[in-house]
């Protein structure tokens, strides 16, 4: 009876192992480094759908069709506690869903599978995504409703959507309106995306190299060792013209401002405010190269904080927003940002009045600085001559008190 009992028993054992084991061949474990952390994940097998790299509004349908029946919960869940983890911004969180999509179906073999798995993430998510085909391409698209330029877009019911994937066919891609979205209902597809990179990720620290700066300023150089990380450059490859508000509050990493910030501060120890914004302005206009973005970069492009520390050259649009970060993270005080037909520039309210040129704006005063290199050596209150006659327009308002 024992011996009996002790056999049934090891048919239990082998039949759980033969269980166990069919399931794990249902299922693919996947890892990659996601800047400061990993992501593991496990992909049941029923979510590898293939289909042809020709799209139609048929194809889409299918394919959604076959994944949404598939175990694909598993993944969204890890992908979802991924984001609150690490507190991801939405731009942060695509990049990790497009590294996702990547690992299940690779770009390179098959573009449209891999934008599909792209749109279905989003959506499952949480985020409303479209997809749209026509000239023989697929194109993503996601709701926002932000201010955002330079990208396509197309209003559906009343919405917009801004386009994903634009730069994947470059000089191929046509005007929106050659492309017709595919209607699909995604219950979970609910939330409009934001483009607004509010925190970075805290990179590790191994990733860093030093950079070396300097500047002049009275007769004394200043030298700093700037850790700075190219995944920064990454991160910002595809990222839009935003509104200038969200584009002056991009953050720096937590080692790039370690290596900065704490610096500056001690630099200016014993300086009065106004002397200290001038440092500040003057660091940001003679410690970088400048150069146009038509030169730097083939097109107008603006760089973050992070990046006009990472990059060779920047120009006024970079400068401004660095600038800007400055004198907010140390002294935050009140200023506006000015647009003119071909330059942005700074001005800032200081605790007691400044001589020299200034702008009345809401009532108050505030004197220009200006934080790219001009012919003259303009100080705190002077405003190029170039610029005394030209409209402007204030496209940001910084108020502490806000």
């Amino acid at each position: 009876m024992k011996n009996q009992a002790y056999k049934y028993s090891s048919i239990a054992s082998l039949c759980l192992c033969m269980l166990f084991s069919f399931f794990k061949a249902e299922a693919q474990n996947y890892s990659f480094d996601f800047y400061n952390g990993t992501f593991n994940f496990i992909a049941d097998k029923s979510i590898v759908i293939q289909t042809d790299n020709n799209v139609s509004d048929a194809s889409v349908r299918k394919f959604y069709s076959d994944i949404n029946g598939a175990g694909y919960q598993s993944l969204i869940a890890s992908l979802n506690a991924y984001k609150e983890k690490y507190k991801l911004n939405d731009w942060i969180y695509y990049q990790l869903i497009r590294k996702t999509a990547e690992q299940i179906s690779p770009k390179t073999d098959n573009y449209s599978r891999y934008t599909l798995y792209k749109w279905f993430l989003l959506n499952k998510c949480g985020y409303d995504a479209r997809i749209a085909v026509g000239n023989g391409q697929i194109i993503f698209y996601v709701r926002n409703e932000e201010d955002i330029s330079d990208i396509p877009f197309f209003i559906l019911d009343g919405k917009k959507y801004m386009c994903l994937n634009y730069h994947d066919y470059g000089k191929l891609f046509q005007q929106a309106d050659a492309y017709k979205p595919i209607n699909i209902s995604i219950p979970e597809a609910k939330n409009a995306f934001s483009y607004k990179v509010t925190r970075m990720p805290d990179f590790k620290p191994d990733a860093y190299v030093e950079k070396d700066v300097e500047f002049s300023y009275k007769q004394k150089t200043y030298h700093f060792k700037l850790k700075i990380n190219n995944d920064v450059q990454t991160i910002f490859a595809n990222y839009p013209g935003v509104d200038f508000e969200s584009y002056f509050n991009i953050p720096l990493s937590r080692e790039t401002y370690s290596s900065l910030i704490p610096i500056l501060k001690k630099n200016l120890e014993g300086m009065d405010q106004k002397k200290g914004v001038d440092y500040l302005m003057r660091f940001t206009r003679y410690a970088f190269l400048y150069e146009n973005d038509q030169d730097n970069f083939g097109k107008e492009k603006r760089l973050s904080p992070e990046q006009t520390l990472l990059n060779k050259y920047s120009d006024c649009d970079d400068r401004a927003a660095l600038f800007f970060y400055l004198v907010k993270e140390i002294y935050n005080l009140p200023m506006v940002a000015l647009l003119y037909p071909t330059h942005l520039t700074m001005a800032v309210q200081f605790d007691k009045p400044i001589k020299g040129d200034f702008l009345i704006y809401k009532g108050k005063k505030y004197a220009f600085c200006e934080p790219t290199p001009q012919q003259k050596d303009l100080k705190i209150g002077q405003l190029s001559a170039q610029l005394k006659n030209e409209p402007y327009k204030v496209v940001y308002d910084y108020n502490p008190l806000k």
